[in-house]
């Protein structure tokens, strides 16, 4: 298989969309046909190498994914690797694929993920394991140097939602009929997470399940308190058991009590630790930095090993593998089981574990909730900035803070700033550009200390800032 020369690539491609764990930029400012068709030779080059001959490619529900899909496949066939097409997935079916294939290991997701719907990206899985970091960055290094294979690949389509759905509720079966809500957000979810529901045994009400990439009724991001609005009131409405909410690639769950409440993801995470842990006996829990300190303290009381690590889907999973740990988590979220499931976050089976305990105890979501610690805290803030500033920003207040006398810091991602009676975080996003920033306190009063003491070291960084609190 011969390889390319530096000539016969373009070069220039920006550095930005090469980002920690996926490629992600504006359509056809960052991401154009062109530079998707490069980035698939470098994937199917990287493949090759790795001793793959097919790479598996799934696409969400974007407006913009079938046509960066097509230049994505061609960019794999010119590296001399056969491509499986499964159309429209989900990401987790696109990861079950590359697990539970014999063709294949390595696949490629478009997808924008939560982003907003002029936004595109690439996840990349090789070896079952989701690129992150050099290997990424990598990527653009081929590209621009000309190592890249050539050659001709052939191409066929696949199916894979069938068997999903099939071994994942044979695996989950409910021990009583419960009634979902089940919100979209008229994104890929809506072709997996209704059929799925109801194999589960579960009786489903649809909310924006009928796929759109203009994302009509708001945008799927179940981070965002905003987006699900229209849930809590279905739920409220319908009197249903619980509402279930996916992000626009569906590797991330939100969820809602039967009361109208949002449950946090560091708090979701909380009941399905105890049963791993219940199960397995000292097993690891790796969860982000932005998650509670009730987390922390939950999984040592059940014996387990909290281990705290870096936000990103790609990072946790890395951790895990590292450390064996059979349950990781994060605050946008990601639900990752290595337990009974393979290891990728997986927002339909996160899904279907926790209906399986709900249904097992036998009472209201809101009543299974309240088992499990909280105290006073807020979602996840953001603060936009410039393409480039965040990370800037970041290393110039990491310089100069000062959080007082009675502040722990921990520098593992961003400034995670622990005081007696609560903290705070700040850190710069890996998938936008923005700042990421979270609270949690016991009380209104230390919530109030805890962010003017944020307030005055982030405006001494830069005075003009629009602060979300």
């Amino acid at each position: 298989m011969a390889s390319a020369t530096p000539g016969d690539i373009k070069a220039g491609m920006k550095k930005s969309i090469f980002r920690e764990y996926d490629i992600r930029g504006v359509v056809d400012r960052d991401l154009t046909p062109e530079v998707v068709r490069d980035i698939g030779q470098a994937v199917g080059s990287l493949a090759a190498e790795r001793g793959e001959t097919e790479v598996i490619v799934g696409r969400d529900g974007r407006l913009s994914s079938p046509a960066l899909c097509e230049a994505l496949k061609a960019g794999i066939r010119a590296a001399g690797l056969d491509v499986l097409d499964l159309g429209t997935v989900s990401t987790p079916l696109l990861y079950y694929a590359t697990h539970t294939l014999d063709s294949s290991h390595a696949g490629v997701m478009v997808t924008g993920s939560h982003n907003p719907p002029q936004y595109n990206g690439l996840k990349i899985v090789i070896d079952k394991i989701a690129l992150h970091g050099e290997v990424i960055r990598d990527l653009r290094r081929r590209i621009e140097t000309g190592d890249l294979r050539r050659g001709s690949g052939r191409e066929r389509s696949g199916h894979i939602r069938v068997d999903y759905i099939r071994r994942l509720s044979g695996t989950l079966q409910l021990a009583r009929p419960c009634t979902v809500v089940v919100d979209c957000g008229n994104a890929i979810a809506a072709h997996t997470a209704p059929p799925l529901l109801r194999a589960l045994g579960c009786e489903v009400i649809e909310l924006f399940c009928e796929v759109d990439g203009r994302f009509p009724n708001h945008h799927p991001d179940p981070s965002i308190p905003e987006n699900l609005a229209d849930l809590q009131a279905a739920v409220r409405e319908h009197r249903a058991d619980i509402g279930l909410a996916f992000d626009g690639d569906a590797d991330r769950l939100g969820v809602v009590t039967d009361a109208g409440e949002i449950v946090w993801p560091d708090r979701v995470l909380m009941p399905l630790a105890e049963e791993v842990l219940s199960r397995h006996p000292g097993a690891g829990v790796v969860y982000d930095i932005k998650c509670s300190w009730h987390l922390t303290r939950l999984i040592e009381r059940l014996g387990g090993q909290p281990i705290l690590w870096k936000t990103g889907h790609s990072l946790i999973k890395a951790k895990m593998r590292e450390t064996g740990a059979l349950l990781g988590g994060e605050m946008t979220g990601h639900f990752v089981h290595a337990d009974d499931w393979f290891g990728f976050d997986d927002a339909f089976y996160a899904a279907a574990r926790l209906l399986r305990l709900l249904v097992r105890h036998g009472i209201s979501s809101a009543e299974f909730f309240a088992a499990y610690p909280t105290s006073l805290n807020t979602p996840e803030l953001r603060l936009d900035m410039a393409e480039d500033e965040p990370f800037a920003f970041m290393a110039r207040l990491a310089d100069h803070a000062n959080f007082g006398s009675d502040a722990r810091i921990i520098a593992l991602d961003g400034l995670r700033v622990e005081f007696p009676h609560g903290w705070g975080l700040v850190r710069a996003s890996n998938t936008t550009p923005s700042l990421t920033l979270r609270f949690e306190a016991d009380a209104a009063a230390a919530m109030a200390d805890i962010q003017d003491r944020f307030r005055r070291q982030l405006l001494a960084s830069r005075a003009d800032l629009a602060l979300p609190f």
